[in-house]
Order: structure tokens, then C-alpha cells, then sequence
């Protein structure tokens, strides 16, 4: 992973690659491009004219635009890279910390086979310097476990590995001296660092990440932090009566697995369960996908991933808040022993369900994982899953769904997402839409009115939560895998969308701000 420190050198003295620097939008119509702070060096050795050239160069400080040009004479670095933060701010007001993570970002990426740069960025607060920290980290991401190994050995040899991720950053303008910011960057590469493996683990081909697979990933981190880890095999499944998980794993020769990843802190008061769904493989079952819905249907575990890289970084934080994950993983496969439509479960919580579509499978192994969480009263229980097209439909690929059977706990994960750069959207749980779920076999049917699906899958799943305890559904479907061009910190592949939300949530916990 890339190197990060904060350093008090001069732009002009420091030896690396590339300076970064940030440029902006100006106001009006006629405002012409503007030098963010932090690149007042950079500026005078152009004499000032650092934004006349750099508009010659077609610059327009636009967000995500990526110019580079010589280094003036005495520079220790040869190359200057100008990252557009959109808008210049308001009078008296400052840029976003979002817009400095994405302007990090696509510094960080468009700076790819570099070995070291300086990112003299705005840097006002240390939340600006945990913000630049978070996007260069973010933004250097790559997956290449199974890229080219040959080709990559001989590129190192010969000092080329042109695929390697920005080695360095050195963030200039920052307090190395000072607790808050070095407190901010070391958050930042925590929260980083666990995020990119929740990445990985998404981007991880489903024959090399079974749910055995992934409960062993689970295990040797809970081993390096300090948590403690339990695993239920499918005996222990089935002994204990889980129902929709080993139903939904039915069908597969890799058998489910229910993981239980605990953080505890002596000084905490209050309690979060986060609940992950974790299909590791998601054909449809018996209910078969069509053909071009196949293809990225390994990321069906992103929920689980972002519960478990959210767990490790409690824990690396050392948050002053009991965090609990649970990862409900299974393989959704067709075959002679699959859970067919029709079929009836028995679910953990002893309610049963008639599956009538068995592609409506990550609800079934939610419910039993969310149902043993709520048997440790938690003061709040989070799940998060790529759960519904549907969601895509009302929200597109870059926003997720809050769901929730408290109005004001809803209001507050929706604020936390947006306070960390995670666009999110407010869902209602329209209760006419629970009849459309009865049956008449069962005491539920996991599939109800086609129109508000992703709606009808909130209900399915608050049928499960314990009585009293505050629960959150955050459907991810659209955000959890990007299929287009990289954008801000945001990669192609695997997004580790959610995890940075949960993080917060237990921060704002263990602070006591959310009641």
C-alpha cells in the first residue's frame, strides 16, 4: 500500500516526481482559474503566472481534471500536476473535505509508477489532512493479484513497473508535530487500509473466495487485532437451525458459513451489531440469472466485506464501542440438491418462508444472521447488502438506500454517509406493501409486489429484526462495484462502498451523539 506522511518541506525542495497542487473554478463567468491555497510556492516560482499557464494548457480547474506541465527552474521535482477541485468556495467558507479526498484521489491515480509526490493540497484543518490522506490512499488503489505476474517480475527488474501504485506521498502543508493531525492521518490510513481489503475481497474471483475462504480471511485478521472470532460450519448451521442461510447454500459444493466477529472496548457504553450479507457467488440458484447478469456476481458479498473491513478498523481505532460484525456467506448456485421455488424454510428466528424466487437470496441469510444478532440486544443493528436491482432503479449506481424502523436513526446514518463522501438516500417502508408477502404456505414469502422491490425487501427483513432494537438497512446494490471509468478515489471493480459510514457510526457512537 502507498506510503503516507505529512512533512513541512518546501514544494520547491523536495525531491520526488511530481509536486501536486490544486486549482479551481473561478466565481462568475469571468473568474478565470484560481490556485487553491497550499501552492503559493508553486505560484511564485511561475512568477505568478502559474493559472495564465496552466489556462494556455486548456485547464479549467474542473473537478477531476488532471494537468501536467515542467517544473520551473530550481524545482527538485521535474513535473507539476494541477487536479481541479471544481468551485472555488464562498467568501469565508473553505473547500469540502469530499472535494480534497477527490482531488487526492485522481492525483494519486494519474500519478500511477511514480515513486513519490508531494501534495501541496489545501490544508486548513487536520479533517484536510486526514481528507487528502484518505483520497491519495484510496485513489492509488489497484487489483492485480492476477494480472501479468510474469510481466510484472521483469518490469521491476528493469525499474519499470509502470502498474505499480504512487509508492509515496508526502502531504505538505501539514503538522506533523501536532496530535490532531497526526491523529487524522492515522485514522485515515486505518480506515484506508481496511476499506482497500474490503475492496480486494470483492474484486477476489469466486473460485478463490468460497464462504470458507472468506471466514479463513476473517479469522487471521480478527487474529492480528484482537477480536474475537467465531465461525458456524454447516453443522453448526444446522444444529442451531438457520434455515435461510443453509438453504440458500444449498445448491453449492462450498458450504455457507456464519461468522461472528466481536471488538470489544472496557470503556464502552453502548453496542452495534453490523450484519453483512456475503454471497460469495450469486448465479440465481434454481431461479437462474439471465444471460449479462452473470458476469460481476461475485460482488454479492460487498455487504460482508464492508461489515468485516468495518469491524478491523474499530478495532485498529481502538473506539470506545462494542462493534459486533456478522457475515452471512453463502454460494447461490443451481444443482440437484438446490432450494427450489416453492420450497418452504424454516428460518433461525422459527418463522418460516416460501421462496418463490430463489435469486431473492441474500434477504434469506440476513434474516437468520440478523435475528441472532438481535438476541444480544444491541442498542442498534446495522445489515448492508447488495440487495436489490430495484434499488438501482430509484437511486442509480452511485447511491445507496437507508431503510429503517426509526425515522430519526435513519435521519442520522444518512447524515453520517454524507458527512464521509458516501451518497446515500432516505427509503421509506411503505407498510401496504407488506400484504403483498403472504402466503399461504408459509408464514412469509420472500418475494412480494414487483413496483417498490427493493421496498418490499426492507420489510421482508425488518420481520426479523428483535423486538425493541433499533435497525438500519443500507441496500448498496448500485455503488458496491463500479463497471465504468475510474472517477474521484473511486476504482474500477470493487468500491468498499458502506464501510466508511459504519466507521463513522461507531465513532459518533462512542462519542455519544446519537442518543
Amino acid at each position: 500500500m502507498t506510503a503516507l506522511t505529512l512533512s513541512t518541506a518546501a514544494a520547491t525542495g523536495l525531491r520526488a516526481d511530481a509536486i501536486v497542487v490544486g486549482v479551481a473554478k473561478g466565481a462568475g463567468s469571468k473568474g478565470g482559474l484560481v490556485v487553491a491555497p497550499g501552492a503559493e510556492a508553486v505560484d511564485k516560482a511561475y512568477d505568478g503566472k502559474l493559472a495564465s499557464v496552466l489556462e494556455t494548457l486548456g485547464a479549467s480547474g474542473g473537478e477531476g481534471e488532471v494537468t501536467k506541465l515542467p517544473a520551473p527552474s530550481g524545482f527538485k521535482a521535474p513535473v507539476v500536476v494541477a487536479v481541479g477541485l471544481g468551485e472555488v468556495p464562498e467568501k469565508d467558507e473553505t473547500y469540502g473535505t469530499d472535494a480534497l479526498r477527490r482531488a487526492a484521489g485522481v492525483a494519486a491515480r494519474a500519478l500511477t509508477g511514480s515513486k513519490k509526490a508531494g501534495f501541496a493540497l489545501p490544508v486548513e484543518a487536520a479533517e484536510d489532512a486526514g481528507a487528502l490522506a484518505e483520497g491519495a490512499l484510496l485513489g492509488a488503489y489497484s487489483f492485480d493479484a492476477y494480472k501479468g505476474q510474469a510481466d510484472a517480475k521483469a518490469a521491476k527488474k528493469n525499474g519499470k513497473d509502470a502498474k505499480a501504485p504512487l509508492a509515496e506521498v508526502a502531504l505538505l502543508g501539514g503538522k506533523p508535530r501536532d496530535k490532531a493531525y497526526k491523529a487524522a492521518v492515522e485514522r485515515a490510513v486505518a480506515v484506508a487500509e481496511e476499506l482497500n481489503r474490503a475492496r480486494d475481497l470483492v474484486n477476489t474471483p469466486p473460485n478463490d473466495l468460497s464462504p470458507e475462504d472468506f471466514a479463513a480471511v476473517a479469522q487471521a485478521a480478527a487474529k492480528e487485532h484482537g477480536i474475537k472470532v467465531q465461525v458456524l460450519d454447516e453443522k453448526a448451521l444446522t444444529k442451531g437451525g438457520y434455515g435461510g442461510i443453509l438453504g440458500v447454500g444449498a445448491g453449492s459444493d462450498a458450504p455457507p458459513r456464519l461468522v461472528k466477529l466481536s471488538y470489544t472496548s472496557s470503556k464502552a457504553k453502548k453496542h452495534l451489531a453490523f450484519v453483512g450479507k456475503g454471497i460469495t457467488y450469486d448465479s440465481g440458484g434454481i431461479s437462474l440469472k439471465p444471460a449479462g447478469h452473470n458476469e460481476t456476481m461475485k460482488c454479492d458479498m460487498a455487504g460482508a466485506a464492508a461489515v468485516f473491513a468495518a469491524v478491523v478498523a474499530a478495532a485498529r481505532l481502538g473506539l470506545e464501542v462494542n462493534v459486533t460484525g456478522w457475515l452471512a456467506l453463502a454460494e447461490n448456485m443451481p444443482s440437484g440438491s438446490a432450494t427450489r421455488p416453492g420450497d418452504v424454510l424454516r428460518m433461525y428466528s422459527g418463522k418460516t418462508v416460501e421462496v418463490l424466487n430463489t435469486d431473492a437470496e441474500g434477504r434469506l441469510v440476513l434474516a437468520d444472521a440478523i435475528a441472532k444478532a438481535s438476541e444480544d440486544q444491541p442498542d442498534a443493528i446495522v445489515d448492508v447488502a447488495t440487495l436489490t436491482g430495484a434499488m438501482m432503479v430509484a437511486l442509480g449506481n452511485r447511491t445507496f438506500g437507508i431503510m429503517s424502523n426509526d425515522d430519526a436513526f435513519r435521519t442520522s446514518v444518512h447524515e453520517i454517509a454524507e458527512e464521509v463522501g458516501e451518497p446515500s438516500w432516505p427509503m421509506p417502508l411503505p407498510t401496504d406493501l407488506r400484504k403483498g408477502m403472504d402466503s399461504p404456505t408459509a408464514d412469509i414469502a420472500n418475494m412480494g409486489e414487483r413496483m417498490g422491490g427493493g421496498l418490499v425487501a426492507g420489510l421482508f427483513l425488518k420481520e426479523f429484526v428483535g423486538e425493541g432494537i433499533t435497525w438500519a438497512h443500507l441496500d448498496i446494490a448500485g455503488p458496491a462495484f463500479h463497471e465504468g471509468a475510474p472517477f474521484g478515489y473511486t476504482p474500477k471493480g470493487g468500491t468498499g462502498t458502506a464501510v466508511r459510514t459504519l466507521v463513522r457510526l461507531a465513532e459518533h457512537t462512542a462519542a455519544g451523539d446519537l442518543g
